[in-house]
């Protein structure tokens, strides 16, 4: 099977709405509609208060980014109903989801909660603090985040767990094993043309990682 050839045929593209329901001939169920909040419900804050873990979605003047966000479950706080507070920890720098923030505010999150198959998805806008009070609040280790997102909430639903169940994202036994998949040294030698020596950088990556965790 040629995937190339048949990737690029457009004949059979979907465009608008019309089309969308054409293909996709039923209306959602009254769940689909039902489970969509304006704020963070009670029944939702549970799994905001387990997740250690968030994808953060944002849209600047280059396009789209998404981010993984992860610390200990609860790392997201909830101000009130209506407002999320985000650390933002120590990374590599780039800046790219707090750059497209400054530019445009909507963002969206995933929440996801290792062993639960249900996930919790956010809409909302966005703001960088860099208040020192705020960001002294979400210290680790004496060490406060740079800035703190906080998040205006529009929208939360959960999604079901038909993802989690299809990619058996939670089986022990489907985990990769180590050394399977390229090293992020691996990756860099490979992509700046042997600049980079991939063992020695892998070497000093956890010992790195582990000093500059927070």
């Amino acid at each position: 099977m040629d995937l190339r050839a048949l990737a690029a045929d457009t004949a059979h593209d979907l465009r608008d709405d019309a089309a969308l329901r054409r293909v996709y001939d039923r209306a959602p169920s009254e769940a689909a509609i039902a489970k969509v909040a304006d704020h963070v419900h009670a029944v939702y804050r549970p799994y905001l208060e387990a997740a250690p873990f968030a994808v953060l979605a944002t849209v600047g003047e280059h396009g789209l980014d998404t981010s993984p966000r992860g610390d200990a479950p609860g790392f997201v706080k909830l101000a009130d109903e209506r407002t999320l507070l985000l650390p933002d920890r120590r990374g590599n720098q780039r800046l790219d989801s707090l750059r497209n923030i400054a530019r445009d505010p909507r963002v969206a999150l995933l929440f996801l909660v290792p062993g639960a198959g249900e996930a919790l998805r956010v809409n909302g806008t966005a703001r960088i603090s860099a208040s020192a009070p705020l960001c002294a609040a979400f210290a680790v280790d004496g060490k406060a985040p740079a800035s703190v997102l906080v998040v205006s909430v529009t929208s939360v639903f959960f999604q079901c767990a038909r993802a989690i169940q299809r990619s058996q994202l939670w089986n022990p036994e489907r985990h990769v094993a180590p050394g399977t998949l390229p090293s992020a040294g691996a990756m860099l030698q490979a992509l700046t043309g042997e600049r980079f020596d991939g063992r020695a950088y892998d070497a000093a990556l956890p010992a790195r990682q582990a000093d500059t965790l927070y």
